[in-house]
């Protein structure tokens, strides 16, 4: 198994708001509004989970893990919390505060300096019990890939009948939507 590689993820997480902006910025809404059904997120509701996230979930549960260790279980995570901050909100607004969020967070992160020893300490997530520092911040990092992936699974759905027989050579349309809350 590959060792995690910090200054990678720090590489993956800095380039995420620009990949979204790239892709979201200016499209029609009939592209960012639609979901994939029942209990599944919009394209304007994954850049604002992705927000909630870098507010209440990585840096966090980060910092109670070099306080506490496993002494302390990290802060629950709502995985729907963003709901209520979307409001009144446009995409280009959003896509603007994810930016600004991630950059300050990703300066916290690197403000950390955090050791190969560090990456090692474990903490106590609510539902998996002990994980490393390392586990915790590639998982962010996979985190903002699979709503990367999400997002184009949402924008692809809505060709699905269009492609007509191209579908089969269409990946992304085979896959079914992960977006239902667990």
């Amino acid at each position: 198994m590959a060792a995690h590689n910090l200054q990678d993820t720090i590489a993956l997480l800095a380039h995420t708001p620009a990949a979204l902006d790239g892709l979201l910025r200016d499209l029609p809404p009939a592209w960012t509004e639609r979901n994939e059904g029942e209990n599944t997120m919009t394209v304007v509701g994954v850049v604002g989970h992705l927000i909630h996230a870098d507010l209440t979930n990585w840096l966090p549960r980060a910092r109670t893990l070099l306080e506490h260790g496993e002494k302390e279980v990290f802060p629950a995570f709502d995985r729907m919390g963003h709901e209520r901050a979307i409001q009144g909100k446009t995409l280009p607004e959003l896509l603007d505060e994810f930016t600004r969020v991630r950059q300050k967070n990703l300066a916290q992160l690197r403000a950390m300096k955090l050791s190969p020893q560090d990456l090692e300490r474990r903490g106590r997530h609510p539902s998996f019990g002990p994980v490393t520092l390392s586990q915790l911040l590639a998982t962010w990092a996979a985190h903002d890939l699979t709503h990367l992936h999400q997002i184009t699974r949402v924008m692809v759905h809505q060709y699905r009948e269009t492609v007509g027989p191209f579908r089969k050579f269409l990946g992304v349309l085979q896959c079914e939507g992960h977006s239902a809350a667990a």
